[in-house]
């Protein structure tokens, strides 16, 4: 017996190591942001055990209660309605759908990570002559990239903020899709190729934390972290000094040495970068001779630009702009490296390749018998695009 009794205080005891362990940064956040949304698990968590202890303690006390072997509990086969019974049973769960559909509704708007902050925590409002810090981030593979554009500097794999004040990310992604994550700041928010998606956020705290992708993209997801710290205004000053102090330029040779797959990548400092190099990465013109978006987009926005546009093909190529450098990405096939899917091609029933020669089935521009594509010739019209054949 003494020996069960001691077992049990060991198996009570077991749960609370293994949440020794565990890093409760997101119930514990140092950031306004996270701390509202923190508050917001918590609300959500308690509206709804309002219904699920309840239920959980009635289901137990009814079986406990109405058991075969007590015959002093009412035995009444024919009972099948109370009207008192029903209101409590549907009046509480709409009252906390509708409480929780508030809370949602308010805190969707609240927290809208493109709403500008009007706060640096709940008792202090933002003094009228903060300027927030524009911190721009894209997320490489596997590595962070961070530029400060009003202090001329970049790094990577590292950041900082001072204390207290707001902070304007603008996030995009060289290739992959990718999602930005500091927990003790703010929520994640995706980083895009192409895109640039917003976050607006400001640590409260002095303290190191830790930031990292929250979206699976390839084989170095796991390697994909980053330091973010956050500092005293003397301290950030100081971390800027360092960066200028022992950084090289970034420019655009370097970036793209920089942009190839890389896995544990050291922290890099840049004393300078090329004031054009985000928005060149944001609009997929990085590499020379590419277009960028925007001037296609302007192009779109005139009407087009008419059968002249056909030189404009090559430089609208993205997605195997490595291919020819013999960079492969682990993992990733066509179209990003041009490397077919290891697949096998379909068979039909007699087990060889399937074929298009019906008989009686007239020959379909852009397509082979044996089932390829090609590109269409006929009547003068322009080859496909490379990005719609996978076998270019």
């Amino acid at each position: 017996m003494p020996k069960l009794m001691k077992f049990s205080r060991l198996l009570s005891v077991l749960p609370l190591l293994f949440l020794a362990g565990c890093n409760m940064v997101v119930m514990a956040p140092s950031g306004d942001i996270a701390a509202q949304q923190r508050d917001l698990i918590v609300v959500s968590t308690v509206l709804m055990l309002l219904i699920i202890v309840p239920v959980i303690f009635l289901t137990l006390l009814f079986a406990w209660r109405y058991r075969r072997s007590n015959t002093a509990a009412t035995y009444d086969p024919e009972w099948h309605h109370s009207t008192r019974l029903e209101i409590v049973i549907w009046a509480a769960p709409l009252a906390i759908i509708i409480a929780l559909g508030a809370v949602t509704w308010i805190s969707t708007h609240k927290l809208d990570p493109y709403r500008p902050l009007d706060r640096l925590d709940a008792e202090r409002a933002i003094p009228a002559d903060t300027k927030p810090l524009t911190v721009e981030v894209v997320a490489l593979d596997w590595k962070w990239l961070f530029f400060y554009p009003e202090l001329g500097i970049a790094t990577v794999n590292e950041m900082a903020a001072p204390v207290d004040q707001p902070i304007n990310f603008k996030i995009t992604a060289s290739s992959v899709m990718n999602s930005f994550y500091i927990p003790a700041l703010a929520g994640q928010i995706y980083a895009m190729p192409g895109m640039e998606t917003k976050l607006h956020a400001v640590i409260n705290k002095e303290g190191e934390y830790e930031g990292f992708s929250a979206n699976y993209s390839g084989a170095g997801f796991s390697h994909m972290r980053f330091k973010f710290h956050g500092l005293t205004r003397e301290g950030f000053d100081a971390w800027v000094a360092k960066v200028k102090q022992q950084g090289t330029m970034l420019n655009r040779d370097t970036y793209l040495k920089l942009e190839k797959p890389s896995e544990k990548e050291p922290v890099r400092y840049y004393a300078g970068a090329d004031a054009d190099l985000y928005t060149a990465i944001l609009n997929m013109c990085a590499t020379p001779g590419k277009m960028c978006m925007n001037e296609m987009m302007h192009i779109d926005m005139m009407g087009g630009a008419g059968k002249e546009s056909a030189e404009n093909r090559e430089k609208l190529q993205y997605d195997n702009r490595h291919a020819d450098e013999g960079v492969v990405a682990p993992g990733a096939t066509v179209p990003a490296t041009g490397v077919p899917a290891r697949a096998e091609p379909p068979r039909n029933s007699g087990g060889s390749s399937m074929q298009h020669d019906m008989p009686g089935m007239p020959d379909m521009p852009g397509m082979q018998h044996d089932g390829h594509s090609m590109p269409a010739t006929g009547n003068g019209a322009d080859p496909a695009p490379a990005q719609l054949n996978n076998n270019n």
